[in-house]
Protein backbone atom coordinates (compact mmCIF):
# COMPACT_ATOMS: atom_id res chain seq x y z
CA UNK A 1 0.00 0.00 0.00
CA UNK A 2 1.67 3.31 -1.01
CA UNK A 3 2.00 5.82 1.81
CA UNK A 4 0.06 8.73 2.66
CA UNK A 5 0.44 11.89 0.59
CA UNK A 6 1.46 13.71 4.18
CA UNK A 7 4.11 11.06 4.88
CA UNK A 8 5.44 11.76 1.10
CA UNK A 9 5.35 15.25 1.74
CA UNK A 10 7.74 14.86 4.67
CA UNK A 11 10.05 12.23 3.06
CA UNK A 12 10.27 14.59 0.38
CA UNK A 13 11.03 17.40 2.49
CA UNK A 14 13.66 15.46 4.70
CA UNK A 15 15.47 14.34 1.80
CA UNK A 16 15.25 17.82 0.38
CA UNK A 17 16.84 19.09 3.79
CA UNK A 18 19.35 16.38 3.70
CA UNK A 19 19.92 16.98 -0.17
CA UNK A 20 21.20 20.40 1.05
CA UNK A 21 23.71 19.08 3.64
CA UNK A 22 25.09 16.69 1.53
CA UNK A 23 25.91 19.20 -1.30
CA UNK A 24 27.48 21.40 1.56
CA UNK A 25 29.71 18.80 3.00
CA UNK A 26 31.90 19.47 -0.37
CA UNK A 27 31.13 22.57 -1.48
CA UNK A 28 32.76 24.10 1.95
CA UNK A 29 36.32 23.15 0.15
CA UNK A 30 36.00 24.53 -3.25
CA UNK A 31 32.06 25.98 -3.56
CA UNK A 32 30.41 24.29 -6.03
CA UNK A 33 33.64 23.55 -7.86
CA UNK A 34 35.49 19.91 -7.54
CA UNK A 35 38.90 21.14 -6.25
CA UNK A 36 41.11 18.59 -8.93
CA UNK A 37 38.65 19.58 -11.81
CA UNK A 38 39.47 23.40 -11.20
CA UNK A 39 43.31 22.15 -11.20
CA UNK A 40 42.73 19.75 -14.29
CA UNK A 41 43.84 16.65 -12.38
CA UNK A 42 42.46 13.60 -11.37
CA UNK A 43 42.06 12.35 -8.19
CA UNK A 44 44.53 10.21 -8.18
CA UNK A 45 47.17 12.82 -9.26
CA UNK A 46 50.19 12.90 -7.68
CA UNK A 47 51.66 15.83 -5.77
CA UNK A 48 54.22 16.68 -8.49
CA UNK A 49 51.26 16.74 -11.50
CA UNK A 50 49.07 18.84 -8.62
CA UNK A 51 52.10 21.47 -8.10
CA UNK A 52 52.74 21.85 -12.19
CA UNK A 53 49.36 22.18 -13.05
CA UNK A 54 48.53 24.98 -10.25
CA UNK A 55 51.90 27.06 -11.82
CA UNK A 56 50.55 26.96 -15.25
CA UNK A 57 46.98 27.64 -14.63
CA UNK A 58 47.86 30.31 -11.91
CA UNK A 59 50.47 32.05 -14.75
CA UNK A 60 47.46 31.89 -17.19
CA UNK A 61 44.68 33.60 -14.89
CA UNK A 62 46.83 35.92 -12.96
CA UNK A 63 45.51 39.46 -12.89
CA UNK A 64 49.01 40.66 -13.75
CA UNK A 65 48.97 39.09 -17.08
CA UNK A 66 44.89 38.39 -17.29
CA UNK A 67 42.57 41.66 -17.00
CA UNK A 68 39.72 39.71 -17.39
CA UNK A 69 37.18 39.88 -14.11
CA UNK A 70 36.11 35.90 -14.90
CA UNK A 71 39.90 35.05 -15.09
CA UNK A 72 40.41 36.82 -11.58
CA UNK A 73 37.50 35.23 -9.98
CA UNK A 74 38.80 31.56 -11.21
CA UNK A 75 42.72 32.81 -10.38
CA UNK A 76 40.89 32.86 -6.72
CA UNK A 77 39.41 29.39 -7.06
CA UNK A 78 42.38 27.80 -8.50
CA UNK A 79 44.33 29.44 -5.54
CA UNK A 80 41.70 27.61 -3.14
CA UNK A 81 41.76 24.05 -4.67
CA UNK A 82 45.98 24.23 -4.35
CA UNK A 83 45.49 25.44 -0.90
CA UNK A 84 43.53 21.92 -0.02
CA UNK A 85 44.90 19.89 -2.34
CA UNK A 86 49.26 20.77 -1.48
CA UNK A 87 48.33 19.72 1.96
CA UNK A 88 47.99 15.82 2.65
CA UNK A 89 45.98 16.45 5.64
CA UNK A 90 43.21 18.37 4.25
CA UNK A 91 43.31 16.57 0.33
CA UNK A 92 42.76 13.02 2.51
CA UNK A 93 39.70 14.89 3.95
CA UNK A 94 38.54 16.26 0.95
CA UNK A 95 38.94 12.89 -0.57
CA UNK A 96 37.14 11.51 2.09
CA UNK A 97 34.01 13.94 2.09
CA UNK A 98 34.04 13.07 -1.20
CA UNK A 99 33.47 9.05 -0.81
CA UNK A 100 31.19 9.88 2.16
CA UNK A 101 29.20 12.38 1.16
CA UNK A 102 26.28 11.65 3.87
CA UNK A 103 28.71 12.42 6.98
CA UNK A 104 27.69 16.04 6.78
CA UNK A 105 29.13 17.05 10.24
CA UNK A 106 32.00 14.93 10.56
CA UNK A 107 33.14 16.31 7.27
CA UNK A 108 32.26 19.96 8.39
CA UNK A 109 34.08 19.31 11.70
CA UNK A 110 37.42 18.31 9.77
CA UNK A 111 37.09 20.57 7.76
CA UNK A 112 36.64 23.80 10.60
CA UNK A 113 39.51 21.67 12.57
CA UNK A 114 42.31 22.00 9.49
CA UNK A 115 41.25 25.45 9.02
CA UNK A 116 41.23 27.48 12.20
CA UNK A 117 42.57 24.11 14.77
CA UNK A 118 46.05 24.68 14.14
CA UNK A 119 46.04 28.63 14.37
CA UNK A 120 44.90 29.01 17.62
CA UNK A 121 47.24 28.63 20.51
CA UNK A 122 46.18 26.48 23.38
CA UNK A 123 47.37 28.77 26.05
CA UNK A 124 45.25 31.68 24.74
CA UNK A 125 42.62 29.72 24.53
CA UNK A 126 42.75 28.38 28.03
CA UNK A 127 43.25 31.98 29.57
CA UNK A 128 40.52 33.49 27.29
CA UNK A 129 38.26 30.86 28.60
CA UNK A 130 39.16 30.91 32.23
CA UNK A 131 38.75 35.23 31.71
CA UNK A 132 34.96 34.49 30.28
CA UNK A 133 34.21 31.79 32.75
CA UNK A 134 35.66 34.15 35.92
CA UNK A 135 33.69 36.74 34.54
CA UNK A 136 30.06 35.11 34.34
CA UNK A 137 30.68 33.86 37.73
CA UNK A 138 32.17 36.90 39.78
CA UNK A 139 28.63 38.68 37.62
CA UNK A 140 26.95 35.45 39.00
CA UNK A 141 28.04 35.96 42.86
CA UNK A 142 27.68 39.63 42.79
CA UNK A 143 23.67 39.21 41.65
CA UNK A 144 22.84 36.52 44.11
CA UNK A 145 24.28 38.83 46.58
CA UNK A 146 22.80 41.98 46.01
CA UNK A 147 19.32 39.66 45.79
CA UNK A 148 20.13 38.02 48.81
CA UNK A 149 20.68 41.39 50.53
CA UNK A 150 17.49 43.20 49.27
CA UNK A 151 15.63 40.03 50.44
CA UNK A 152 17.18 40.36 54.21
CA UNK A 153 16.47 44.28 54.29
CA UNK A 154 12.62 43.62 54.19
CA UNK A 155 13.01 41.40 57.04
CA UNK A 156 11.48 42.72 60.55
CA UNK A 157 14.49 41.37 62.22
CA UNK A 158 17.05 43.71 60.18
CA UNK A 159 14.64 46.85 60.64
CA UNK A 160 14.60 46.64 64.35
CA UNK A 161 18.43 45.92 64.12
CA UNK A 162 19.15 48.90 61.79
CA UNK A 163 16.60 51.10 64.16
CA UNK A 164 18.43 50.09 67.26
CA UNK A 165 21.71 50.82 65.73
CA UNK A 166 20.06 54.39 64.58
CA UNK A 167 19.00 55.46 67.93
CA UNK A 168 22.51 53.83 69.27
CA UNK A 169 23.96 56.52 67.11
CA UNK A 170 21.42 59.48 67.38
CA UNK A 171 21.26 59.00 70.94
CA UNK A 172 18.02 57.60 70.94
CA UNK A 173 16.73 61.13 69.55
CA UNK A 174 14.52 61.14 66.55
CA UNK A 175 14.79 64.32 64.09
CA UNK A 176 11.06 65.87 63.27
CA UNK A 177 12.82 68.60 61.55
CA UNK A 178 11.01 69.68 57.97
CA UNK A 179 13.61 67.50 55.16
CA UNK A 180 13.94 64.68 57.76
CA UNK A 181 13.08 61.70 55.74
CA UNK A 182 15.49 62.19 53.28
CA UNK A 183 18.23 62.56 56.07
CA UNK A 184 16.82 59.58 57.92
CA UNK A 185 17.43 57.50 54.38
CA UNK A 186 20.81 58.58 53.68
CA UNK A 187 21.92 57.82 57.84
CA UNK A 188 19.89 54.50 57.41
CA UNK A 189 22.59 53.49 53.73
CA UNK A 190 25.53 54.60 56.37
CA UNK A 191 24.28 52.30 59.03
CA UNK A 192 23.15 49.60 56.98
CA UNK A 193 26.68 49.71 55.74
CA UNK A 194 27.94 48.97 59.33
CA UNK A 195 26.06 45.81 59.77
CA UNK A 196 27.66 42.64 59.20
CA UNK A 197 25.28 40.69 57.28
CA UNK A 198 26.54 36.91 56.94
CA UNK A 199 24.34 35.03 54.57
CA UNK A 200 24.76 31.43 54.15
CA UNK A 201 24.87 30.49 50.25
CA UNK A 202 25.38 34.07 49.29
CA UNK A 203 28.62 35.49 50.64
CA UNK A 204 29.84 38.71 49.60
CA UNK A 205 31.76 38.36 46.26
CA UNK A 206 35.32 37.92 46.26
CA UNK A 207 38.20 37.62 43.57
CA UNK A 208 39.90 34.84 45.57
CA UNK A 209 37.28 32.69 44.56
CA UNK A 210 37.04 33.16 41.32
CA UNK A 211 37.98 30.20 39.18
CA UNK A 212 41.05 31.99 36.98
CA UNK A 213 42.30 33.34 39.76
CA UNK A 214 42.22 29.79 42.06
CA UNK A 215 43.74 28.37 38.27
CA UNK A 216 46.53 30.34 38.42
CA UNK A 217 46.91 30.09 42.25
CA UNK A 218 47.19 26.53 41.89
CA UNK A 219 50.73 25.60 41.78
CA UNK A 220 50.33 27.48 45.57
CA UNK A 221 47.38 25.84 46.89
CA UNK A 222 49.02 22.26 45.87
CA UNK A 223 52.55 22.94 47.74
CA UNK A 224 50.69 24.41 50.49
CA UNK A 225 48.67 21.08 50.81
CA UNK A 226 51.48 18.94 50.44
CA UNK A 227 53.32 21.05 53.42
CA UNK A 228 50.20 20.93 55.40
CA UNK A 229 49.85 16.97 55.04
CA UNK A 230 53.55 16.23 55.45
CA UNK A 231 53.67 18.61 58.95
CA UNK A 232 50.50 16.66 60.00
CA UNK A 233 51.95 13.46 59.34
CA UNK A 234 55.25 14.05 61.27
CA UNK A 235 52.95 16.07 64.38
CA UNK A 236 50.57 13.78 65.12
CA UNK A 237 51.34 10.05 63.15
CA UNK A 238 55.12 9.97 63.85
CA UNK A 239 55.65 12.03 67.15
CA UNK A 240 52.29 11.01 68.51
CA UNK A 241 51.66 14.55 69.87
CA UNK A 242 47.91 15.47 71.28
CA UNK A 243 45.91 17.61 68.58
CA UNK A 244 45.78 21.37 68.97
CA UNK A 245 42.93 23.45 69.63
CA UNK A 246 42.53 24.28 65.98
CA UNK A 247 43.24 20.58 64.74
CA UNK A 248 41.51 19.45 66.84
CA UNK A 249 37.95 21.45 65.76
CA UNK A 250 39.20 20.68 62.24
CA UNK A 251 38.95 17.32 62.83
CA UNK A 252 35.63 17.25 65.00
CA UNK A 253 34.08 19.92 62.26
CA UNK A 254 34.94 17.06 59.13
CA UNK A 255 33.60 14.28 61.39
CA UNK A 256 30.07 16.03 61.53
CA UNK A 257 30.43 17.49 58.20
CA UNK A 258 30.00 21.02 59.25
CA UNK A 259 30.55 23.81 57.13
CA UNK A 260 33.58 26.22 57.72
CA UNK A 261 30.76 28.93 58.10
CA UNK A 262 28.85 26.69 60.51
CA UNK A 263 31.03 25.80 62.51
CA UNK A 264 32.39 29.87 63.02
CA UNK A 265 28.66 30.49 64.25
CA UNK A 266 28.72 27.73 67.19
CA UNK A 267 29.50 29.16 70.64
CA UNK A 268 32.66 28.50 72.15
CA UNK A 269 30.77 26.15 75.02
CA UNK A 270 29.14 24.51 72.09
CA UNK A 271 32.41 24.12 70.20
CA UNK A 272 34.66 23.31 73.55
CA UNK A 273 31.92 20.77 74.17
CA UNK A 274 31.77 18.99 70.75
CA UNK A 275 36.05 18.81 70.86
CA UNK A 276 36.23 16.74 73.86
CA UNK A 277 34.06 14.68 73.28
CA UNK A 278 36.76 13.74 70.51
CA UNK A 279 34.38 12.85 67.39
CA UNK A 280 36.79 11.98 64.55
CA UNK A 281 37.20 8.90 66.54
CA UNK A 282 34.62 6.46 65.16
CA UNK A 283 33.45 4.41 67.98
CA UNK A 284 32.74 8.19 70.00
CA UNK A 285 30.95 9.09 66.88
CA UNK A 286 28.32 6.51 66.87
CA UNK A 287 27.77 6.85 70.34
CA UNK A 288 27.27 10.61 70.10
CA UNK A 289 24.85 9.85 66.88
CA UNK A 290 23.08 7.43 69.21
CA UNK A 291 22.56 9.92 71.74
CA UNK A 292 21.36 13.02 69.48
CA UNK A 293 18.72 9.64 68.02
CA UNK A 294 17.56 8.92 71.47
CA UNK A 295 17.73 12.56 72.41
CA UNK A 296 15.38 13.43 69.31
CA UNK A 297 12.84 10.41 70.16
CA UNK A 298 12.65 11.51 73.79
CA UNK A 299 11.34 15.36 72.54
CA UNK A 300 8.92 13.68 70.41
Amino acid sequence: MAPPVTERWCLALILLFLSLFVQSSTAIYCGAEDCYALLGVAQDANASDIKRSYYKLSLQHHPDKNPDPESRKLFVKIATAYEILKDNTTRAQYDYAIEHPEEVFYNTAQYYRAKYGHKSDPRAVLVGLLVVLSAFQYLNNVARYNEAIATVKRTPAYKNKLKALELERTGGVTNKKKGSKQIDQKLQEELSNELDLQIKGAEKPSVWELLGVRFILLPYTIIKLLVWYSSWVWRYKIKKAPYSWEDASYLTRRSLSVPADAWANLDEYRKEDLVQKRLWEKQNLENYFAEMRKESKRRR
